[in-house]
């Protein structure tokens, strides 16, 4: 369909230097759409230069409109030479391109150049007349919203749950590409940033369309990455969960609950009744009421269009563990195998989502995980990506069979991640093996309706953890006992999930990150011996790296992992393995015995002393952890009506120094009915492995960390948060290549990220390190960087403890607060948390304030004419704002940046070129935020940050691909300011009804 771009640039301001005789510039701006250009006059000799220009107007098909990003150039004109460059501006039109979007992108944005960073800023005005269209063959997909929050948005409800949607699409990398003339480091930026916004808003447009033909409108969990293949290419592919959303009435956008967990922890990610009835299982429950209905039918990728079937989400015959121990004669064995060939005939599901309504998650398999190392070729035809396409079908396809093993018919919290070095590309997928209730589906049957009604004498807040595989041929050996809450279903020792906590889940105690480190050194090889070199060491890693999880799990005195992310990275000379989770202790799962050290053991009194004393400090680290964490579980009675838990097994353990050769004493260390975890130390890596396990320092006094949403355990946030990002490289110049000291370096270097950010964060205690992304790169030989993004969010720890204490303790809480506050930290800590940050050479910390850029808007806006108040756009990682409610989302935030230096000592080293560029980042992503009309970027994520270093030449290259969700949220004081407004001027009901206009435009 035919659209109008109208473009208008009016100003300019703190333009750089261009001419030095007279130090001023005179600019012009070229407004470039597709083929089409246009230009401004020239501005003679100013830094603030008055535009002022006509309207620009491009006419276009909506398909472009997609595609294209809008291109804004600003130079310096010269007479006798060529016009230098000041910097470009790339703005994205598609948030204007749907029916609830700003009519309108208004505002500063920075003028950025691959080579200087940020040069000034200029103002533009961007419209979007766009005709409807309603033929059937078009090639656009406008009117399709992407989020990516991986929870239903705020201020929507899910009509319908399509189903899984992925695309990709290849093309040459400019930076390899031949070209007759010589290129300069700027113009092959410059290319690369241009191919990526087109290739970027190609794709967006293909997922669309493919959600069209579904009948969504929107996609959900929207995940989109770049795979820089070097010499072989440049791919960009996506996923997502295709979905029709609806806007929430008015009357609901008044429920404070519905968005902010400060209030009440049990937040409704799909929107529920915000007062729902946990006891009721008749047809009158909130679940059933609720306007939504589940339809995997048509998940949508290029393998698997053709089918048109639908999909029941009913348990495969034998594996649905609400059937355990009841009898439904041959009319529902029947329907069991009906159920099962149906299920063969018709798609799996996938879900990227990871946060779900209270009772559509029935049970919870595990983690399902696949791995793939591959060879890269050439792109030769960009119009045909059916290589890549297949490697990813065949990773889909194993993580299938696994969630099949495992009972389950669906996967979610499902994400896909590559690693690249020279021409190796290692393929990673993981989600969540899972069984969903069918009373979310669109089309239920009549076996749908009976496995429902065996289901649902499940009670809420144990049914996920309940196994969905048949104990009597399980696809893996495994403890399992009967639940600790309802003493009916069996469940594992351990849980091991890719999703955030559901919001019934019952739980004991507070959560705690929980992470996991590896190195591996490998050969120098090319082709076909590195990847096999590579295929033959990554079983290992990942069976090391679930030991470790394994291990500190059970030191933290918990049994069950959320939100687990791991990572395999692949170098030169190296292979890293990072996995970070959060850990919960879940009352439906067996307490965790403590851990015991066995092996085989010399006949030598100081070793088996070392080995009493390492056993005596895991039990010490065990026990001060359930105290830090606040882990007491309630003794289950014995009474309990249900089937008994059989009686534990005794282990037999290592003989004590005391005892003597010939006497071998079986030791009790089980605790709540659980035996104890063994670990064998056979050699010297195993030795050193427990060492490692107890080398992770707990955080000081007042921290908490978690890589979810939401902490466990804490309920009481305030709005104050502080987003952050930081990355540390660390060169291994002078350190001896074994797989201990790599591994020790590497322990290191996160260890002692995490105490800078505790020792730059301690003004704000107490508060919680929520959403912690972890990111290890190998970029270089001998390189290590990580990169870290987080969210710290205080909570008020006070009023958590004044519930629970009798009036005697509050008189005594009182008078000891003063002092409690300044023991928080060691005294040597202490200092002005308002100082300058003092940075390491290999480290670059960004927080999230106002840049000086935006900072000198307001105090100099008087100035330029313009208006004197300027908003300060928060971001944050997380899906919500506490304290806050969201009104209006206004579209995706999917920028990508390049910045390149030649004098990167002058600029401050690593640390300073790094610190820069983040900062710079940060105010363009808030800048376009803010001529959306929008305050605040949730679900912000840094996606990639590739640096490039060469001492020698003092030369230094990043890459930075950030994306996140731009709306408008209004505080909650402000919204229980306009109502009780309206309450108390019910004799003026237009004045108040412009109050409360105003307080949601303001």
């Amino acid at each position: 369909m035919p659209g109008k771009l109208k473009v208008k640039i009016v100003a300019g301001r703190h333009l750089p230097v261009m001419d030095r005789a007279s130090d001023l510039t005179d600019a012009f701006v070229e407004v470039k759409f597709g083929n089409t250009t246009f230009k401004t006059d020239v501005y003679p000799k100013s830094l603030n230069p008055q535009w002022n220009s006509e309207w620009f107007k491009f006419e276009v098909d909506d398909e472009d409109l997609q595609d294209e990003p809008l291109q804004i150039t600003v130079l310096d004109h010269d007479t006798y030479s060529a016009n230098d460059a000041i910097g470009k501006v790339y703005i994205d039109i598609d948030p204007l391109l749907y029916s609830e979007a700003a009519t309108v992108i208004s505002g500063w944005f920075p003028i950025y150049d691959t080579i200087h960073g940020i040069r000034g800023e200029i103002n533009v005005v961007v419209k979007v007349d766009l005709f409807n269209d309603l033929n059937r063959f078009r090639q656009s997909s406008c009117g399709v919203k992407f989020f990516c929050t991986t929870s239903i948005p705020k201020c929507y409800k899910a009509v319908i749950i399509h189903g899984f949607v992925e695309e990709l699409v290849v093309n040459e990398d400019p930076e390899y590409q031949w070209i007759d003339r010589i290129r300069t480091p700027r113009a092959s930026n410059e290319a690369r940033q241009r191919l990526i916004s087109l290739m970027s808003g190609e794709l967006q447009r293909k997922i669309g369309l493919k959600v069209l033909e579904m009948r969504g409108n929107a996609v959900v969990g929207y995940l989109q990455c770049f795979d820089l293949e070097g010499e072989s290419g440049l791919v960009v592919r996506a996923i997502g969960t295709a979905c029709t959303l609806d806007k929430l009435s008015n009357t609901s956008a008044f429920l404070p609950t519905c968005n902010s967990p400060s209030k009440d922890m049990k937040e409704i990610p799909f929107n529920e009744d915000p007062n729902p009835n946990p006891h009721s299982s008749g047809p009158s429950t909130p679940l059933k009421n609720q306007i939504y209905s589940f339809s995997p039918s048509k998940s949508y990728s290029r393998q698997s269009s053709s089918s048109d079937t639908d999909l029941s989400l009913t348990p495969k015959t034998g594996m649905g563990s609400g059937s355990a121990g009841k009898e439904g004669g041959p009319l529902k064995a029947l329907l069991r195998q009906q159920t099962q060939t149906a299920l063969e005939q018709r798609e799996f599901p996938f879900f990227t989502l990871t946060a779900f309504p209270s009772g559509f998650l029935l049970h919870v398999g595990g983690v399902v995980s696949a791995r793939s190392v591959k060879l890269l070729d050439r792109i030769h035809n960009p119009d045909d990506p059916e290589t890549r396409d297949a490697w990813w079908a065949e990773i889909r396809q194993e993580i299938k069979s696994h969630a099949k093993a495992l009972g389950c018919h669906a996967v979610v919290g499902y994400s896909e991640s590559t690693s690249i070095c020279e021409e190796v590309c290692i393929l990673s997928a993981s989600g969540t093996a899972a069984v969903l209730n069918p009373r979310f589906l669109q089309d239920g049957t009549t076996e749908v309706c009976l496995e429902q009604r065996l289901e649902e004498t499940s009670p809420l807040g144990c049914g996920f953890c309940h196994i969905p595989y048949d104990e009597l041929n399980m696809p893996f050996p495994a403890h399992l006992t009967y639940c600790c809450n309802c003493r009916k279903q069996k469940v594992p020792d351990v849980l091991f999930t890719t999703i955030d906590l559901p919001v019934d889940a019952l739980v004991v105690g507070k959560g705690c990150l929980i992470q996991a480190r590896l190195c591996r050194l490998k050969k120098k090889a090319q082709a076909e011996a590195n990847a096999t070199s590579i295929s033959n060491l990554l079983p290992f890693m990942e069976y090391e790296v679930h030991t470790q999880l394994m291990n500190k799990l059970k030191l933290k005195g918990m049994n069950a992992l959320f939100g687990l992310r791991i990572q395999i990275t692949v170098g030169e000379t190296m292979l890293m393995g990072l996995a970070s989770a959060t850990g919960v202790y879940l009352t439906a799962l067996p307490s965790p015995g403590g851990i015991q050290i066995a092996g085989k053991t010399p006949n030598d009194a100081t070793y088996e002393q070392h080995i009493s004393h390492m056993q005596k400090k895991i039990n010490d680290t065990i026990a001060k952890n359930k105290e830090l964490y606040e882990i007491n579980p309630p003794e289950a009675p014995e009474e309990i009506i249900g089937s008994p838990i059989p009686e534990p097994r005794r282990t037999r353990v290592l003989r004590s120094q005391s005892e003597s050769s010939d006497e071998i004493t079986e030791l009790d260390l089980s605790h709540g009915k659980k035996d104890a975890f063994v670990l064998e130390i056979d050699d010297t890596d195993a030795m050193e492995d427990v060492h490692s396990l107890l080398t992770d320092v707990p955080p000081p006094s007042g921290f908490y960390s978690c890589n979810t949403e939401i902490m466990p355990g804490i309920n009481n946030w305030t709005s104050d948060i502080q987003m952050f990002t930081s990355v540390r490289v660390s060169r291994l110049n002078n350190v001896t290549l074994t797989n201990q000291t790599l591994n020790k370096t590497f322990n290191d270097l996160c260890e002692n990220l995490l105490k800078s950010l505790y020792f730059k964060l301690r003004s704000m205690i107490p508060c919680c390190l929520c959403h912690v992304n972890f990111t290890v790169a190998l970029p270089e030989d001998e390189l290590i960087q990580v990169t870290v993004t987080a969210v710290a969010i205080t909570f008020d720890k006070h009023q958590a403890l004044q519930a629970a204490k009798t009036p005697a303790e509050k008189t005594l809480q009182r008078a000891s607060t003063d002092n409690e506050e300044q023991l928080q930290f060691p005294m040597e800590l202490s200092s002005d948390p308002h100082a300058p940050q003092q940075f390491s050479p290999a480290k670059a910390i960004s927080f999230d304030k106002p840049s000086p850029l935006t900072e000198g808007q307001s105090r100099r806006s008087g100035s330029s004419g313009m208006s004197s108040t300027v908003p300060v756009v928060k971001m944050t990682p997380l899906s919500f704002i506490a304290g806050a409610k969201i009104t209006k989302y206004l579209g995706i935030i999917n920028m990508f940046f390049i910045r390149e230096t030649t004098s990167l000592r002058e600029e401050g080293g690593v640390s300073g070129f790094l610190h820069a560029f983040i900062a710079e980042v940060f105010a363009m992503v808030r800048a376009h935020v803010a001529a959306l009309g929008g305050n605040a970027v949730v679900s912000y994520i840094m996606k990639q940050c590739v640096f490039m270093e060469n001492p020698n030449k003092n030369q230094a290259q990043c890459l930075i691909n950030v994306s996140g969700d731009a709306v408008i949220f209004i505080r909650e004081s402000e919204l229980e300011g306009a109502a009780n407004q309206l309450s108390t001027n019910g004799s003026q009901p237009t004045n108040s009804k412009d109050a409360v206009s105003y307080n949601m435009k303001k």
